[in-house]
């Protein structure tokens, strides 16, 4: 069995993970925990400010003792917004301060995207950004400090509740605005958005990979343990060749 940990903001879209980890072997295990809000609440995914409160390293590392009481051989912070708003080497803090709580490897979304590109050789990349201008700007910059070229950003500038409402036809939409711009790959950065269900869809519509962030997320994971599964439905990235074959 391999166990994989995963602290939540909270917000929308937590039926993803179950839905993955039926994708994937049966050995292996998908926990997620919300993350510590502390006193001042949780994460509006719409307001910088709750985000990066909520990715506090201290608040991550606080939520740690419940996955590593489940066996979790990694842990994930499973926020794009309150792992990039940190910048680059603030979010390599978030990542060393919560694997020296959990003692296991540790890494966040937005690292997860990176590595994911960098999976596919997709080194040119298009953000379909649910966030605002602001935000969507600062997430192309932290995968630019990661060495991929960023061709276009589209900006929806919706709160995550509204995100979390996205049915299929508003993801492909989404991914659309920035499709025809010579991507390699086509990013949809928000954990808040249900993206498992209509990946199959996403990709043959775009006709190239879709790298979404709760399947980045889990996928980082799986990596952070040496695991590598072939699991069709969850996209390109799960189709490489596999370390375990499911």
């Amino acid at each position: 069995m391999t166990a994989l940990g995963f602290l939540h903001p909270g917000h929308c879209a937590e039926d993803d993970y179950p839905r993955i980890e039926q994708l994937l072997a049966g050995d292996i295990r998908v926990d997620l925990v919300r993350a510590d809000p502390g006193k001042d609440g949780g994460e509006d995914g719409g307001r910088t400010d709750a985000s990066l409160r909520l990715g506090a390293p201290h608040r991550l590392a606080a939520g740690v003792e419940q996955l590593r009481l489940s066996g979790a051989e990694a842990v994930v912070w499973a926020s794009t917004r309150g792992s990039f708003g940190y910048g680059r080497e603030g979010a390599h803090e978030q990542v060393r301060t919560l694997a020296t709580a959990a003692g296991m490897p540790a890494s966040s979304t937005s690292f997860a995207f990176v590595h994911a590109a960098r999976e596919l050789g997709a080194a040119r990349v298009a953000v379909g950004a649910t966030y605002p201008d602001g935000a969507a700007a600062q997430f192309a910059e932290f995968l630019r400090a990661g060495g991929l070229e960023v061709t276009a950003v589209h900006a929806a500038g919706v709160t995550a509740e509204r995100a979390g409402a996205f049915g299929e036809a508003e993801v492909l939409a989404l991914a659309r605005a920035v499709d025809a711009f010579g991507a390699d790959a086509v990013l949809l950065p928000d954990t808040a958005l249900h993206t498992v269900a209509c990946l199959p869809a996403l990709e043959r519509e775009l006709g190239k990979p879709v790298l979404t962030a709760n399947q980045v997320t889990v996928w980082e994971g799986l990596r952070l343990t040496d695991r590598r599964v072939n699991a069709p439905e969850l996209g390109a990235l799960f189709r490489r060749e596999p370390i375990v074959q499911v």
